[in-house]
């Protein structure tokens, strides 16, 4: 029994399964001990057919109990796994234990098909490229042979019953035939040979009888209609007056030619005799009067030599002749061996025995071409098992930097930086729903094929640099794991913070963009204010009548409106405005540099000190367990986000080792023109200079006082000008004491 080792990935622990040994054990921990419990079939970078054996139930989802199984089935059928071990996608058929002799018979009939050199060996190239080589060559143990696939001497005979019946094809998606056709064949052949032989004794009118015959159905309407209206007069002779016309059934038709039709239609061919005999000089020129004269001349007199009678007996030897030779059609008609008539005496039993052995022989490779899938399924497993196992199992590939999970769908480049971890993200909201309850920040992202395939979205985890520096519309190109480029959207972001230094800032940026906000929105609304003043005091100039003057009445208050309610409005605004900035200057200016350092600094302690320990917990709580469950995966572990880990989900390449970088800035070298090409736009020399020097004046005379009595204390300044700037600060002056008076003499 192979002992198991645990190792630590990213803080969690997880079962190291280096070979398939060890995995044979690995399957039996309990599945609490797994990282994952189930995944679908979708999004991972792997043999879409391996997934399909592994799914054993075919819900698309792949579970614990699942892949136990497939451990268990090529563990059973592998004695050598050293294949295993390397994840070989070429079969060593001395590997194959004697549970897998069919696999063995099944892989030497495809290598001797594809006329391979090497016989010990199969590869799941061969395998898949031997599907169509044996259906060529006829070997699709399904017992359909196609009649390419006979001998020569047999294809016309296979052809023939090929075509005779309805079409079946083989594996190949040939028409072939089988045993069951065959058969079918033999009888129908023996059938229609028996209904051969009869046709000489039917066809009694020569080579033209089936033609007369038609002929005979033609007009049977007509004249077994004539022949019971005689049958009717020869019963009940007053009836002859009820197969005419009434006289005045015909003058209601006159003048109408359909109407006059109609009624012609209703008479009889000739007038019935109870003597049941037809004479044909005596047939009425209704509708059928040509087609019953045709028949006289091209049936009747060739076959009777009556020319001038029918009677009804005669009719009724033509009627039984005629339906005889039209049944006997009708039979050889319905028969599937019409076409090939003249090919049946020619076919000979031991011809047909071949073809019925040939069948049998295709039907005996059903158990060996039935072992391909097989013989596929064990290669896919031996490829792609322990892979597997170290993707669901384990996970120590997606810690890795050196390898690719299965989950991972490829490499997204955008702002700067490389982004190597990336999921298939089949539902965003579903998906982005879950993230959101993290605390990662997560880019969805729309890739779009060159090539022009269907479009998908992936999850990409922002674990460095700034995520301010992403938004929905963002661009960029994505590596798929195969190396292809395609072209990459934002289409939401999950904003959180990625690094410690960004979530201490996000609040200064989250009231700067509040303050723009409120800014902004003061600035539409005190516009629109403006305007809208503006448009009522012009409407109220323009419509009001002054008063007439009254040098007695007293001075009234303005009005409100007109031009004056503007001028006050704007006068107060202004006023309020300058208020503030009078306030904000006295309270500025009554500060020292020492109060505003010290203000600046309590300012960002107290601001970015929460801040950071909040982003501090957040960057330790990163998971990346949310990531993979939002895609459908089970999981049992956390997938902590570790800062090793951060800096290989996402990546700065440096420059290359042998790089040099020219500081010269090309494009400012590139401004300084010929003055003269360009004119020269924004302020002037002037104008800059003296906006320079009202900033220092600003900024020194909030430092005055600090500032010279720097200058005082260093004597830098004279005392009598100290004593001038800082009355309150400086001692006062001595007194001048006058000097004594001289004695007089």
């Amino acid at each position: 029994m192979t002992s198991l080792v645990y190792r630590r990935y990213g803080g969690s622990l997880q079962v190291d399964i280096p070979t398939f040994d060890v995995l044979t054990e690995a399957v039996r921990i309990p599945a609490t001990q797994w990282i994952a419990t189930a995944c679908p079939l979708e999004g991972l970078s792997c043999d879409a057919r391996f997934l399909k054996f592994v799914d054993s139930d075919g819900n698309g989802r792949i579970r614990v109990e699942e892949v136990r199984a497939a451990v268990e089935w090529i563990a059973q059928r592998l004695k050598d796994r050293r294949g295993a071990d390397a994840s070989s996608d070429v079969l060593e058929l001395g590997a194959v234990s004697d549970t897998g002799a069919a696999l063995k018979d099944a892989a030497r009939m495809i290598l001797q098909t594809l006329n391979a050199p090497d016989v010990t060996r199969i590869s799941l190239e061969q395998v898949r490229a031997s599907d169509k080589a044996l259906r060529e060559a006829g070997k699709n143990g399904d017992g359909l042979v196609a009649p390419a696939s006979l001998p020569e001497r047999l294809r016309p005979l296979g052809e023939a019953i090929q075509s005779s019946f309805p079409e079946v094809k083989n594996r190949a998606g040939k028409p072939g035939i089988d045993v069951a056709a065959v058969q079918r064949f033999r009888e129908a052949r023996t059938a229609l040979l028996a209904h051969l032989d009869q046709r000489a004794g039917l066809f009694s009118w020569g080579e033209a009888s089936l033609e007369r015959a038609r002929r005979v159905r033609e007009v049977a309407p007509l004249l077994d209609g004539y022949f019971l209206q005689c049958r009717l007069v020869a019963a009940q002779p007053e009836a002859a007056a009820s197969l005419r016309l009434r006289a005045e059934r015909v003058e209601g038709a006159l003048g109408d030619l359909t109407a006059l039709g109609k009624a012609a239609d209703e008479l009889p061919v000739a007038p019935p005799e109870s003597s049941g005999v037809l004479t044909w000089a005596k047939l009425f020129r209704g509708p059928a009067y040509e087609r019953l004269e045709s028949f006289r001349r091209d049936v009747v007199v060739p076959l009777l030599g009556d020319g001038e009678r029918l009677t009804d007996t005669a009719w009724r030897e033509l009627s039984a002749k005629a339906s005889a030779v039209l049944a006997w059609n009708d039979t050889l008609e319905a028969s599937p061996l019409k076409k090939h008539v003249e090919l049946l005496p020619g076919v000979r039993d031991e011809d047909l025995d071949a073809i019925e052995a040939a069948s049998r022989e295709d039907l005996a490779l059903q158990g060996t071409l039935g072992a391909i899938d097989e013989l596929e399924r064990i290669i896919l497993y031996q490829r792609w098992l322990l892979v597997f196992a170290n993707n669901f199992i384990s996970m120590p590939d997606l810690y890795l930097p050196k390898r690719r999970a299965l989950v991972e769908k490829g490499t997204l480049i955008m702002a700067g930086r490389k982004y190597m971890l990336s999921v298939l993200a089949k539902d965003r909201a579903q998906h982005a729903a879950l993230t959101g309850q993290g605390t990662t920040c997560i880019l969805y992202v729309s890739v779009a094929p060159k090539e022009g395939g269907a479009s998908y979205e992936v999850a990409v985890p922002v674990t460095r640099g700034r995520s301010t520096e992403l938004g929905v519309g963002k661009r960029g190109v994505f590596y798929d794991v195969d190396g292809k480029e395609h072209d990459a959207t934002v289409t939401q972001v999950i904003r959180q913070p990625v690094s410690l230094w960004e979530s201490m800032t996000m609040p200064f940026a989250r009231i700067g963009t509040f303050i723009t906000s409120k800014v902004e929105g003061l600035a539409s609304t005190g516009e629109k204010t403006f305007d809208a003043t503006l448009e009522k005091g012009y409407t109220q100039t323009v419509a009001a009548v002054p008063p007439p003057p009254t040098p007695a009445a007293p001075a009234a208050a303005a009005p409100a409106g007109g031009v004056a309610g503007v001028l006050a409005a704007g006068g107060i605004a202004f006023a309020a405005l300058g208020s503030s900035l009078a306030f904000i200057l006295t309270q500025v200016k009554a500060l020292t540099l020492v109060d505003l350092v010290t203000a600046v600094t309590l300012i960002a302690i107290v601001v970015m000190g929460p801040a950071g320990l909040l982003g501090w917990l957040k960057l330790r709580r990163r998971n990346l367990a949310l990531l993979l469950e939002g895609s459908g995966w089970a999981l049992n572990d956390r997938l902590m986000l570790t800062s090793d880990l951060s800096a290989l989900v996402t990546r700065r390449p440096r420059l290359p080792a042998q790089a040099r970088v020219d500081h010269l800035d090309v494009v400012r070298s590139a401004l300084h023109r010929d003055p003269e090409d360009d004119e020269r736009e924004g302020m002037s020399w002037w104008a800059r200079a003296g906006l320079t020097l009202a900033i220092l004046f600003v900024l020194l005379w909030q430092v005055r006082e600090p500032l010279t009595a720097y200058l005082c204390t260093h004597g830098w300044l004279s005392e009598d000008m100290c004593r001038a700037l800082l009355p309150q600060q400086m001692p006062p002056a001595p007194p001048l004491v006058a000097p004594p008076a001289a004695p007089k003499p």
